[in-house]
């Protein structure tokens, strides 16, 4: 038998007087639990300000400004601290079918504003000037205006409230995961309408996002209507970009 005491940069270790037996077949009395360490939404930080100066807070997030086609979509979310949906989590750490039921859960308990940033303005603004212009109309949706809004990343739209950014906050705060769903969930199934009216390039299945079948068929078909022509993938399926080129050669 031997006692081994395990010090880690001077803090007992978990198993610091583990037994370890050393006869043959001999079990453990140490045995080292392995979670996941990944860092989930908690309602921490809206509790701290409701309790020390009240709401309403919102949370907001987009979805789609790297696609190559659709619109940006952008959710404000006021989650009610008595009824919070079970299972809210980032969006991206959700498959489809579980973001489909928190979706209706927020839907259902919560007050929701939607903002629809179409391809035109994302053409005539630029991609993050259409997301905030998103992010404002999702909080006009809202039935209560809030006192603050905790926006995902590091640029906030222009409010009438307080605004407050956090990176990576749709992985760290519940109101912006669950703005982070509503804003997939819902450009995820108008993405799935557009595949009806343009059947070629597989909207259904990638989104939008710049997929190897999405550059074949936009190889082999062209470029739809809902396509971001501000986009280089777009312009050099244009042929835009490589006109550019040739006329700044004949400049020079």
């Amino acid at each position: 038998m031997i006692w081994i005491k395990l010090v880690r940069l001077g803090t007992l270790h978990p198993c610091a007087t583990a037994r370890f037996d050393t006869a043959p077949g001999a079990r453990q009395v140490c045995h080292m639990k392995i979670t996941d360490s990944r860092i989930r939404p908690t309602f921490e930080l809206e509790s701290i300000e409701l309790g020390l100066r009240g709401g309403p807070i919102a949370g907001i997030d987009e979805a789609g400004r790297g696609p190559w086609a659709g619109p940006v979509v952008a959710a404000a979310v006021i989650l009610d601290s008595a009824n919070i949906p079970a299972g809210i989590d980032d969006s991206k750490a959700l498959d489809e079918d579980s973001r489909a039921i928190v979706y209706e859960r927020i839907m259902a308990s919560a007050d929701v504003g939607i903002g629809i940033g179409e391809v035109e303005r994302i053409d005539r603004d630029n991609i993050l000037n259409a997301t905030l212009w998103a992010m404002r109309e999702a909080v006009a949706g809202l039935r209560s205006q809030p006192r603050l809004a905790l926006v995902d990343g590091n640029k906030a739209p222009r409010l009438s409230c307080e605004t407050r950014t956090i990176v990576k906050g749709d992985a760290k705060c519940l109101s912006i995961a669950a703005a982070s769903i509503v804003a997939k969930v819902t450009r995820d199934r108008m993405m799935v309408a557009l595949a009806r009216d343009f059947p070629a390039y597989g909207f259904d299945r990638h989104k939008g996002y710049g997929t190897p079948e999405h550059k074949a068929a936009l190889d082999r078909v062209g470029v739809s209507p809902i396509h971001r022509r501000s986009f280089k993938p777009v312009q050099l399926a244009l042929g835009l970009t490589e006109a550019v080129a040739e006329v700044k050669d004949l400049v020079s």
